[in-house]
């Protein structure tokens, strides 16, 4: 009787090469559902305000937000878009505010990187809601924070005076971008203001108060008061068109600087202003000619694990997004839940900190779960962030992250005094930091490795971010035992069945809120991003950046130790 053939080294080899591919088709096949879906929601909300209204806006004579800012831009060179999914499911009881009625993009102008805000007048004509005064506010922080000129394309009717207590008194409200404008030109940031259509009230001030204005005839209109208000104010009897119309402001007042016939003329004339902009002084980042990634872009969509449910290594990711060739590991083998890495990206130097999702054993024969930050790996990672510092190498993020290691031995080890280290490198940090969620982003987790509170000049998402204070199957434990204390204080009983549908509900709640559109629709990142132009967003931020001089020295203040 012959011995069963034992399976050659090459058989084993190849089998174990055929599961690796299966599971990268797997979760290449999962990422691309979400991709898709985010492609349908981003069409959705291109519509802005519906089709109606687009056809009523062009009856008028003019362009849709979105219309002007194709025109403006150069064409052929890549737009980055801030906030499309900015109101996502919010104020539905007012009938929605896609995009937060205001379009936000970095994009070329005759070669030159420019912010640019457009109003779309489909959503409440053009009207402030909340959301759209930060999302205002937040474009004019990445023009300040990058030195980039700005342009704004008006065509607004004003707050949304329904809601008028939640964005006309506090600091972060209306009154700020005026302050802003009065700021960037202080600081010498290029400013130019189209008015396409309405501009009324206090909004009238943000055009003039940029450092050029244009008006569009026939359709742009700007004043304190309109001539409703100035009706019933003082019984004059005046239309828009002597109030505050082209002819008026260009003419009479000269609040105005240019008069154009149509949007085409306004927006080429904005073009031949920007163009005749000189250049300034840069931070002077490194820059090398590029080499393409290891891997082809696509094959970034089947690293992570469908669901974010098996280890993975990060590393793999990486190689996905660098220049070939270009990791340098900084303390590889200490601290190995965080990885540290010079890198280049698009020929960038760049700093990266990433979590290592791998399952990883120690030398001291430990072992340590991925996505979870440990005392060794902070204390590498608020290092490695000093390092660059003094190198001036820009820093960006990588976050898959559950938390920091609890326990006993975590806290007698000083886990707290570690975080507290990594925190402290990053907050004072000089050079300008970039943060891709491509997985979990929870608790003091998201904020060490640089979340939102942080300053990222982007904060950026795939479709499979989750972010929230935890996870979702642990918070809704909590939050069930909170709900069961509370029915038996009020001497209710909870069958096991009544118990399990609460749970579920809970749950469902709960990781709605987790979802990147969640975060997205509140701004608490800038763009949910298909991962396969997470090096080309990176790129373009560092390019940004680079418009503003370092200007501070790094001084991460008192360290623990």
């Amino acid at each position: 009787m012959s011995k069963p053939k034992t399976p050659s080294r090459s058989a084993s080899k190849s089998s174990s090469h055929a599961k690796v591919n299966l599971e990268h088709s797997k979760n290449e096949d999962a990422m691309k559902l979400l991709v898709a879906e985010m492609r349908r929601k981003e069409q959705e909300v291109f519509k802005g305000g519906g089709e109606k209204r687009i056809a009523k806006l062009h009856a008028k004579g003019k362009m849709t937000a979105r219309e002007r800012v194709d025109a403006l831009l150069d064409s052929g060179k890549p737009v980055f878009e801030i906030g499309a999914f900015v109101g996502d499911g919010m104020y539905e009881e007012h009938g929605g505010c896609p995009s937060g009625g205001v379009v936000v993009v970095l994009g070329y102008i005759k070669g030159r990187l420019c912010v640019v805000v457009a109003n779309d007048a489909t959503v409440k004509a053009g009207a402030w809601f909340p959301i759209t005064g930060k999302k205002n506010l937040r474009a004019q922080e990445i023009a300040m924070e990058n030195r980039l000129p700005i342009v704004y394309l008006v065509d607004s009717a004003g707050v949304y005076l329904p809601m008028q207590d939640e964005i006309f008194p506090d600091k972060e409200h209306f009154g700020r971008i005026f302050r802003n404008n009065a700021v960037m030109s202080s600081m010498g940031i290029p400013q130019i203001s189209a008015i396409m259509g309405s501009c009324v009230a206090g909004g009238a001030y943000l055009p003039i108060m940029s450092d050029e204005a244009l008006i569009v005839e026939g359709t742009g209109s700007i004043f304190l008061a309109g001539p409703y208000l100035v009706r019933a104010a003082i019984g004059e009897d005046v239309d828009a068109e002597t109030l505050g119309g082209a002819a008026t402001t260009t003419e009479i007042s000269g609040i105005c600087d240019y008069r154009e016939k149509d949007d085409a003329s306004c927006l080429k004339r904005i073009r031949s202003l920007v163009g005749q902009m000189g250049s300034r002084e840069r931070a002077g980042f490194d820059r090398i000619e590029a080499q393409k990634p290891e891997h082809a872009l696509e094959h970034i969509y089947g690293v992570l694990p469908a669901g974010l449910a098996k280890p993975y290594d990060m590393r793999n990711l990486l190689r996905c997004v660098v220049d070939q060739g270009s990791l340098e590991e900084y303390k590889e083998g200490y601290g190995q839940s965080i990885v540290t890495t010079y890198a280049r990206i698009d020929g960038w130097a760049v700093g990266i900190v990433a979590n290592q999702r791998n399952i990883v054993r120690t030398a001291k024969g430990e072992t340590q779960f991925g996505g979870v930050i440990y005392s060794d790996s902070a204390d590498k990672a608020a290092r490695f962030i000093m390092n660059c510092n003094q190198k001036k190498i820009p820093l960006v993020f990588f976050q898959d992250v559950t938390g920091f290691m609890v326990g006993s031995r975590s806290e007698h080890g000083g886990i707290i005094k570690d975080g507290a280290k990594l925190v402290n490198a990053m907050s004072n940090s000089v050079v300008p930091k970039f943060t891709v969620v491509v997985g979990n982003s929870y608790g003091a987790g998201n904020y060490a490795m640089c979340g939102k509170a942080y300053d990222p000049r982007l904060m950026l998402a795939w479709p499979t971010a989750q972010i929230a204070v935890m996870g979702g199957a642990q918070a809704a434990k909590v939050l069930l035992q909170i709900e069961m204390a509370s029915a038996k204080a009020k001497g209710e009983e909870v069958s096991k069945e009544k118990e399990t549908e609460l749970l579920e509900r809970i749950t469902a709640r709960y990781e709605a809120m987790t979802k990147p559109y969640h975060a997205a629709s509140r701004l608490w990142v800038d763009a949910i991003i298909d991962p396969v132009r997470t090096r080309e967003w990176l790129s373009a931020g560092i390019t940004m950046a680079d418009h503003a001089p370092v200007e501070k020295r790094f001084n991460p203040g008192v360290l623990q130790t």
